[in-house]
């Protein structure tokens, strides 16, 4: 598929992978105030979903152990199935 098959869909996956690469930078450089950490992680997470379904975690490993963690943690909690709410009892 061409770019100009699915502008919008190009253009949300260029989207997903700057803001989690961004991201991810800011998460893993030692310098990056730990405020700035908290702000960004977020938006990485919220990058996730397009990823995997572009196939980006299957062809690409993260290097980073705890970053893995997270993003492996966050993909896994998306997947499980949400848990029912207990029913009042009359």
């Amino acid at each position: 598929m061409s770019a100009t098959d699915s502008p919008s869909t190009s253009m949300d996956a260029a989207e997903a992978l700057t803001r989690f690469v961004v991201s991810a930078q800011l998460m893993l450089d030692p310098l990056t105030p730990e405020s700035v950490r908290r702000q960004v992680e977020p938006r990485l997470i919220s990058a996730l979903p397009a990823l995997q379904a572009l196939g980006v975690f299957d062809l690409f490993a993260i290097r980073d152990p705890a970053l893995a963690v997270l993003v492996v943690d966050e993909l896994a909690a998306r997947r499980a199935p949400p848990v029912p709410k207990p029913r009042a009892v009359a």
